[in-house]
């Protein structure tokens, strides 16, 4: 089932309260491509369900547009925006079986009995529920439950179909492996689907497209693997996580490379970013990855290759965590610096709590952020 025209335009959406004295969402401006898996990202409060209940019809905006396929769907009711949304509850009706949930918005649309349950039966093939058809919601199981949801709403042949927390009643085993069904499911249909969580790791393994807010404005939207790996600004990579964020100011500049300075740490190697001018003096995040930090002992600092960047550390805590060891280090003045060691490269060493090491990356390997 591919609907089409399911691309998603927001422009300069605003959602105040309080005669303007509040606002939940500040200027959004936002493209979702037709087809697309977004992940709308941030914690509770940073107007991620209201863009997901403006997008729906639920809520008006106070300023802009929404276009859906090229079509301002502002004051249009949801079913003539074709769109669906799936709750955090599921909101299945307890008294009705599998197939007659999912069938029940044809039956409000007035469309025949055999009708309605030949594409019931259609779609309760695709969620893998046949076996479950003539079950009531609670002989299922909560993952069982979600597909019978997520069936309920995608019925409908929406253009897009919005899901507001769909994981977060599960417990984490079923909800790791619910992430695998949800995508599937997503590509099965071909539809845009906008999906609204505060777990990083939920809309990383998710999305093709992740939008990280903030008090109502969005701080930096693209693919999941560039969000993860090349956050803008701190922020992003602190919320993100998987990542050690440092703060300074730029110290030389020459050819490809300059440096960096910080109250806490002395000079540190950083790439120069591309499009951009570095001035002596100007304040300055990098980031870099947990996962890209090597331990050393810190006798080595001299014999430190000319592509190493580095700072002094304690370990203060080690964590294992199957297959890596978290190592937390007093290091560069910051609350939490972090290296992912992988398991058997730690227990080579076995580095121990109290112990002065310096942890040291690839400079190219160093974010350089706004």
């Amino acid at each position: 089932m591919k609907t089409g025209n399911g691309d998603i335009e927001l422009a300069g959406i605003v959602k105040s309260y309080d005669e303007g004295r509040t606002y939940a969402v500040n200027g959004i401006n936002l493209k979702i491509p037709d087809g697309a898996y977004c992940c709308l990202l941030g914690p509770s409060g940073c107007g991620k369900s209201t863009i997901l209940r403006m997008i729906a019809g639920h809520e008006d905006p106070t300023a802009g547009e929404i276009v859906i396929g090229g079509e301002n769907v502002v004051g249009l009711a949801p079913v003539e925006r074709r769109t669906a949304m799936m709750f955090q509850s599921y909101a299945l009706f307890p008294h009705l079986s599998v197939r007659d949930n999912i069938a029940f918005a044809l039956r409000v649309r007035g469309q025949s009995k055999a009708e309605r349950y030949r594409k019931a039966d259609e779609m309760i093939e695709k969620v893998r529920l046949t076996e479950l058809a003539d079950r009531l919601p609670g002989q299922l199981s909560g993952g069982q439950q979600q597909r019978v949801a997520l069936a309920r709403a995608a019925i409908t042949e929406p253009r897009v179909l919005l899901l507001d927390e769909p994981l977060s009643a599960l417990d984490e085993h079923l909800r790791i492996r619910m992430r695998s069904e949800l995508r599937s499911m997503q590509q099965d249909l071909g539809i845009t689907f906008i999906h609204v969580t505060h777990t990083q790791m939920e809309a990383i393994a998710l999305a093709d497209m992740v939008v990280v807010m903030d008090k109502g404005v969005i701080r930096q939207s693209g693919p999941a693997r560039e969000i993860y790996s090349a956050p803008k600004d701190r922020y992003v990579a602190e919320f993100i996580g998987g990542q050690n964020v440092l703060s300074g100011k730029v110290g030389k500049v020459n050819g490809a490379r300059a440096t960096m300075l910080g109250a806490s740490f002395s000079e540190i190697a950083i790439p120069l970013p591309s499009g951009r001018h570095l001035e002596a003096g100007q304040p300055l995040d990098i980031a870099i990855r947990r996962d890209d930090i090597e331990l050393k002992p810190y006798a080595e600092k001299p014999m430190l290759a000319e592509d190493a960047a580095s700072v002094e550390g304690t370990v203060s805590a080690i964590e294992y965590q199957g297959n890596y060891v978290k190592v937390m280090l007093d290091a560069a003045g910051e609350d939490e610096f972090v290296a992912f060691v992988p398991e058997r490269k730690f227990f080579e060493n076995n580095l121990t709590v109290g112990e002065k090491v310096l942890a040291v990356w690839q400079v190219t390997h160093t974010q350089v952020m706004a």
